[in-house]
């Protein structure tokens, strides 16, 4: 039935545009701005895809850009789903399912997200190394979807070291200073309490996020080779004397897009 339904997806895309990609990008709150580089896009509509949700978060364009950078044919999400937004976990990473079936082989996933290593500030860059899940769920959980890959998924290099080595030379080459870190899931849509934000610190995060996760465990099952940048837009709850916002997420993306649209192209000159 999933195979079926994606099948019905992608005929729906591939007569909109002529491309055939094999990079993907998604591209979190604020951060859409990178899928405006492309040359010949054609930009979908989420709401005119078969199959597919839409977002509703602020700073998420809900919309695929399919078009070329640097000679290479490249899919863009604009937005994203989240668990917040009442999907279950099988309509959130159903984009991924169709980026296999697709023939995406690499894919960079992009959020943004609130500081907890005291060492970050609003506008810098993380490299995620690896993650841990608090949304109490998993998107594999239920019968195996045996078209896309195994029952037991490992995730012992859940993101991929070469393409993390690509992210790393490529903000070496541009002078940018990528922080590195553990990338924390968190269901929102409430932000953390600063106690939550204590025990994330004690079990090793440094950021927290309410995405990416469940994108992360399905393409690691779907075998496309799969890396992540995070945009830290906010020190988490506590630790600054200041309530969160959306707001703040916002205009810490856009204030720091150049650098992030510069890594990106670079990245995907390198790929």
């Amino acid at each position: 039935m999933l195979l079926k339904k994606v099948k019905e997806t992608i005929d729906y895309i591939q007569k909109k545009t002529a491309l055939r990609p094999k990079v993907a990008v998604i591209l979190g709150s604020g951060l859409g701005a990178f899928a405006e580089e492309l040359e010949e896009a054609v930009v979908i509509p989420y709401s005119e895809i078969p199959n597919f949700m839409v977002s509703t978060a602020p700073g998420h364009n809900g919309r695929m850009v399919i078009g070329k950078m640097n000679g290479k044919d490249i899919l863009c999400m604009q937005g994203r789903f989240h668990y917040f937004e009442g999907y279950d976990l099988s309509n959130i990473v159903y984009p991924i399912r169709m980026m296999k079936v697709f023939g995406i082989e690499k894919l960079i996933v992009t959020n943004s997200c609130g500081g907890i290593d005291l060492t970050f500030k609003p506008g810098d860059l993380m490299l995620i190394e690896d993650h841990i899940n608090l949304l109490g769920s998993n998107p594999l959980i239920g019968p195996n979807e045996d078209d896309f890959g195994v029952r037991f998924t490992d995730m012992s290099e859940a993101y991929n070291g070469k393409i993390r080595s690509v992210i790393q030379k490529a903000a070496n080459e541009l002078g940018i200073e990528l922080k590195k870190g553990v990338y924390c899931a968190y269901t929102g849509p409430t932000y953390e309490t600063p106690a939550e934000i204590r025990m994330m610190r004690i079990l090793g995060a440094s950021a927290v996020g309410m995405s990416t996760v469940p994108e992360i465990i399905t393409a690691n099952h779907s075998g496309i080779k799969v890396a992540a940048i995070s945009c830290i837009t906010n020190m988490a709850a506590g630790i600054l004397p200041q309530p969160l916002s959306s707001e703040e997420v916002i205009e810490t993306a856009d204030r720091v897009k150049g650098k992030f649209i510069s890594l990106l192209t670079k990245t995907i000159e390198k790929l």
